[in-house]
This record gives structure tokens, C-alpha cells and sequence, in this order.
């Protein structure tokens, strides 16, 4: 391999962790609702997962974005790997074309995509590179790639691929504040079998 070749496979898992935190920005109260906010957070995201400028987002785009944030939670919400592979079946066949590779006229090295060419809308785009990141972890781990935080308030999505425990929270942050209300409601009630 020539020493400026980059790699040719783009981690699935690169691509997992944006579909989350596009996600997330693009769920329906966040940030704040305002569109130019959300405009420039999903961009932002964009940005910090490699994609290069100029990025010609309109909020259009983001629209379509949010739709397709919608379908994808469902399969961070799937209960195990079968729902979360019904879920990506429907999504595959609904919103997906032949698999095709593209070094987007040799810029990038040869990879796969799922949407209709490399000008695809970002939207479609989106959807497509997504369900083919999830796939591909259903696929190789057996399980849901993720699932949405158990915390009261909180509705976001992360990705659980650890070997240890199933995990349960999106973040430490959500795991200690369940952890310290649960005790506060134990200690408020007294010693166990007091009455």
C-alpha cells in the first residue's frame, strides 16, 4: 500500500456513533427548537465525522434529516436483535437502493453506498449509510446496536457495544442521577422495615 493510502474501509462504528448523535440533535426538542440552531448542530456533527465543507445544508434538508431520525430510533428502541432487524429489514427495503461502491471520483477510497448516487440528497443519504452502519453491528454483534437512555426526561439514543453489562443510559451523567435519586427515595423512606 502506498504510505499516503488511507484506509479503505470507514468504520462502521465511526458511522454508528454519528447516526446517534444526528439522532439525538435531531430529535423533535432539540436544541431548543429553533431551526437555525439545529441547523448548525447537525452540522456541527456533520463536520466532527469528517464530512467536508462546503456541506450546503438547508433546512430542508434538515427536515428530511428528522424524518429519517425518527425510523432509526426505532432500532436503538428495538427489545432485542430480531426487532431491530425487522426494523432495518423495512427500512433497507423502503428507503434503500442496490448497494454500489464510490471513491467519489477518486477523492475517497472505494466504499459502499446504499443511496442513489454521490450527490444524493442529505436526507437520503443519511438514511442509507445508516441503516447500513446498524446492519452491519446487528449483524456482527447479534443484538440491538444501542438503545434509548432508561433515564426520566431523557430520550436519547447511544450505542451499546461493550462486552460488559447491557447498558441502560446514555451517559454517566443519566446512570448517577437515576443512581442518587433512587438513593435520596431510600433514605427518605426510612430503614428498611421501618414503619
Amino acid at each position: 500500500m502506498p504510505p499516503d493510502a488511507r484506509p479503505a474501509r470507514h468504520s462502521v462504528l465511526a458511522t454508528a456513533r454519528r447516526t446517534a448523535a444526528l439522532v439525538n440533535v435531531l430529535a423533535a426538542g432539540a436544541p431548543d427548537g429553533d431551526p437555525d440552531a439545529r441547523l448548525a448542530a447537525v452540522a456541527a456533527v456533520l463536520r466532527e465525522y469528517g464530512e467536508t465543507e462546503p456541506l450546503d445544508l438547508t433546512p430542508r434538508d434538515v427536515a428530511g434529516m428528522r424524518t429519517g431520525a425518527a425510523l432509526l430510533r426505532e432500532v436503538f428502541a428495538a427489545a432485542d436483535a430480531d426487532g431491530a432487524a425487522t426494523v432495518l429489514n423495512g427500512l433497507l427495503a423502503a428507503h434503500t437502493v442496490r448497494v454500489r461502491l464510490s471513491s467519489h471520483g477518486g477523492r475517497t477510497p472505494w466504499h459502499p453506498h446504499l443511496d442513489r448516487d454521490d450527490d444524493a440528497p442529505w436526507d437520503e443519504w443519511f438514511l442509507a449509510s445508516s441503516c447500513m452502519a446498524l446492519t452491519v453491528l446487528v449483524w456482527d454483534h447479534q443484538r440491538p446496536p444501542g438503545g434509548v437512555c432508561a433515564a426520566p426526561g431523557c430520550d436519547r439514543v447511544f450505542l451499546a457495544q461493550g462486552s460488559g453489562p447491557d447498558r441502560r443510559y446514555c451517559s454517566r451523567r443519566c446512570a448517577t442521577r437515576v443512581r442518587v435519586a433512587a438513593h435520596r427515595r431510600a433514605r427518605a423512606a426510612g430503614p428498611p422495615g421501618a414503619t
